[in-house]
């Protein structure tokens, strides 16, 4: 028996009893205009190679690259992230600063054939540098080696700057180097880039869910981890706060978090902290792949968790979501159109 006076008066059935009700009261609506897909880019032609630790994703060559962002332009995704797969690596990790590099000669395909298509560029160094961190390393006192923040800064610059030459609609850089944003955004305004958003990964954690991405860019760190620049999971939520507090002041126009499910609390404290500044969120490879492969065994459906997971991500605040699952979302949004 109910003891709570309210009752039968009260009853949240009511709103849930029938469908068109629910979807009156419903706030939170995916929408292939907020998703952004990641895409990852290799050399060659006519290549698709399957992507083993995230089963759907594939690496494609600049031709095969063109033909998914047509499909994406069609289907109203958001846009697209690129991240780039070169040739060969370096410990300067030259191809990211190369006119002729791999995201520069995709960036220019793609906004050729497809130039409403929002088209978002990585700017980081991992996957370009043959140790496998995300820019140039120094020895430091006692022996043990890390990246050089500041000589990394003007590297980084330059690499945005022959993006937005090559026709990225926005940056996101995503080293967590401090200082990134506003190195970049003072390297974009001199050469006449001032309108070009920057997008930052302002709170990236150094997190396990990294571990599928790492196969998919070939970017593992050749050598101990990448704590020492990225985030650390036990930190206290305010350090991403300060995070972001200094992006912003350094010209970030977007701020991300990364990973998405488990710091959706990080994402809440920074949508209320600093209301109207458009949020981000990567639904990262981990977060993908333990869906995609219980769902292949069968233990759960796919696609309703891949649904229940955005919005949960949408729900704590992000305007905007970065997924391997935006191009499955838009499929089925335009079949329930259709």
């Amino acid at each position: 028996m109910n003891s709570d006076p309210r009752f039968p008066t009260v009853r949240m059935r009511r709103l849930r009893s029938h469908p068109a009700i629910r979807s009156l009261l419903c706030r939170n609506r995916l929408h292939p205009a907020n998703l952004i897909l990641p895409l990852f880019v290799c050399p060659g032609e006519g290549v698709q190679q399957p992507i083993d630790a995230m089963p759907g994703q594939q690496q494609l060559s600049i031709d095969m690259l063109v033909e998914q962002a047509r499909e994406c332009q069609q289907l109203g995704l958001g846009g697209i992230i690129l991240f780039g797969i070169p040739e060969h690596k370096d410990p300067r990790g030259s191809d990211a600063l190369s006119d002729q590099g791999i995201v520069q000669q995709a960036l220019r395909a793609v906004k050729a054939e497809v130039p409403q298509l929002l088209v978002i560029s990585d700017v980081c160094f991992c996957e370009y540098t043959d140790h496998g961190h995300c820019g140039l390393l120094h020895e430091q006192a006692g022996g043990s080696t890390d990246v050089d923040n500041d000589a990394t800064l003007a590297l980084l610059a330059e690499q945005a700057l022959s993006h937005a030459q090559a026709g990225a609609d926005m940056l996101a850089p995503s080293g967590m180097m401090d200082g990134m944003v506003g190195a970049i955004r003072q390297r974009l305004d001199a050469e006449g880039f001032s309108q070009l958003p920057i997008m930052s990964y302002a709170a990236k954690y150094a997190s396990a869910f990294y571990g599928p991405f790492r196969e998919a860019a070939q970017c593992s760190p050749q050598f101990g981890d990448r704590r020492s620049y990225q985030m650390d999971p036990a930190a206290a939520a305010d350090q991403a706060l300060r995070e972001v507090e200094l992006d912003l002041a350094e010209g970030a126009d977007i701020i991300m978090v990364k990973p998405a499910l488990p710091y959706l609390d990080i994402l809440c404290r920074l949508q209320q902290q600093f209301p109207g500044v458009p949020m981000a969120a990567y639904n990262v490879s981990g977060e993908y792949s333990m869906v995609q492969a219980a769902a292949e065994k069968g233990w759960i459906d796919g696609e309703s968790v891949c649904h229940e997971s955005l919005l949960a991500i949408h729900r704590a605040g992000a305007d905007m979501i970065l997924t391997y699952w935006a191009l499955d979302v838009a499929r089925w949004y335009r079949a329930q159109q259709s």
